[in-house]
């Protein structure tokens, strides 16, 4: 009996749409580790100093911009590629773009050309960011409604399983034989998601784009998706959700690489405690995300996952005073990747389900590129000033203090009805429904 019911409940997670999730989420990840932790610690150990590494952060604001061209991976197609549906071949594209431009950043030598070296990250940012919004798209309509969150826990533990596997592949390898040979390694992380279009072809739920007859059409096109967000009501209190949420956990994330550096982890502590732990730490933190999801529901589950992330802030404020301790930084990273794992799930779902099926590529760009543009502008911009000017204690504290707007701001939007209000049509079970606003 108890046997069934396990075997009962795993078997949403092996149906092949959450395979599927699992693959796309394993290629979406890979970029973001090789221009974030990764190009910091590279930078790190190259000797750059401090705040121009987390000027470099700066190239994932390529990500916040890709609502711009989003709506080309919705309407157009490409030549020749076509006849293998939209998503397939923007698929494949994007898959190529991206592993062409790991290569040329693995070339690269940051001690001799910092600018050049800027312009090869901002190159695999852009790639990043259009493979992005294909993933995105292919993962929302391959899904059916029931199938979310579990989806979401499925693409979260794929991203986790890219980020940390590219992550540590390319600190191992570059130990041995350089960073130029561990970046070329990494590039194969491209491969599942074009595999996965290959395999099951264009999504069960996309809509295909209607044919343009002038410009007038075309600018509708463009327009189009973002005008049908913002009539739904409550949208522009969703979008200042989305922007602020997660203001202080962007914040100290993309700064991590720079304390284990200071407090003098190596490459392989660095490799064993913040990937090998935090990698299992985030799959717990799915698995509970999932869970608690079907317990609780969207609204309280989000609740307490943005509670969580603001705490994670604050075991690294707790890390950075007691200094190099491997016990410290396990829990530390275990903590965070446990908060953000329960996090990613629920947070993916809800954003998912606020996407329109005629324009998911576009909505679902705007609303990713929005969860995190403020916090890697004001890294971008002050953090390493920040951390120089107040030390890591203080500058840890201020992340958490960062967290707080955000969960005030989804209590209160709980309470009004405006959650509800502004959901779109990937989350609802009719499949013929055009919309429900």
């Amino acid at each position: 009996m108890i046997f069934g019911r396990r075997v009962a409940a795993l078997r949403p997670y092996l149906e092949k749409e959450a395979v599927a999730a699992l693959l796309l989420g394993v290629s979406s990840g890979f970029p973001f580790a090789m221009i974030g932790a990764t190009l910091t610690t590279r930078l790190a150990q190259d000797g750059i100093d401090k705040k121009t590494v987390t000027a470099f952060t700066l190239a994932f604001l390529v990500y916040n911009l890709k609502f711009l061209w989003a709506w080309v991976v919705d309407g157009v197609r490409l030549p020749l590629l076509w006849r293998l549906g939209q998503r397939v071949s923007w698929m494949l594209v994007a898959g190529v773009l991206v592993m062409a431009a790991v290569a040329n950043l693995a070339l690269v030598d940051p001690k001799a050309d910092i600018a050049w070296t800027a312009t090869c990250a901002i190159l695999v940012g852009m790639a990043g960011a259009t493979f992005d919004i294909v993933i995105d798209a292919y993962r929302i309509e391959t899904l059916k409604p029931h199938q979310l969150g579990t989806g979401s826990g499925m693409s979260q533990y794929g991203w986790r399983i890219g980020s940390a596997g590219a992550g540590a592949l390319a600190l191992v390898v570059s130990a041995r034989y350089g960073w130029d040979i561990g970046y070329l390694a990494c590039a194969a992380f491209a491969l599942p998601a074009m595999g996965v279009a290959l395999v099951l072809g264009e999504p069960a739920r996309h809509r295909d784009p209607v044919a343009r007859k002038g410009l007038g059409e075309a600018f509708r096109s463009i327009t189009g998706p973002f005008a049908e967000f913002f009539q739904r009501q409550g949208a522009l209190l969703v979008l200042l959700f989305i922007l602020v949420h997660k203001i202080g956990d962007t914040l100290a994330n993309l700064t991590f690489r720079l304390l284990f550096d200071d407090l003098g982890f190596s490459n392989d502590e660095i490799a064993i405690y913040d990937v090998g732990v935090g990698f299992w730490a985030l799959l717990i933190g799915v698995f509970i995300g999932g869970i608690i999801y079907e317990k609780l529901g969207l609204k309280r589950s989000v609740l307490i996952a943005l509670v969580l992330m603001g705490i994670s802030n604050f075991s690294f404020a707790l890390l950075a005073g007691a200094g190099h301790s491997n016990l410290g930084m396990a829990a530390a990273i275990g903590f965070e990747n446990l908060a953000s794992g329960y996090g990613g799930v629920v947070l993916v779902a809800y954003f998912s389900a606020l996407c329109d099926l005629r324009f998911t590529a576009a909505q679902y760009a705007l609303i990713s590129a929005g969860t995190s543009v403020v916090g890697r502008f004001v890294t971008g911009t002050t953090a390493g000033a920040l951390i120089e000017g107040m030390g890591y204690v203080n500058f840890y504290l201020l992340t958490t203090l960062l967290a707080v707007p955000g969960i005030v701001l989804f209590w209160w939007m709980s309470r009004s009805g405006l959650i509800d209000a502004a959901m779109g049509t990937a989350g609802d079970e009719e499949p013929n429904r055009e919309t429900r606003h």
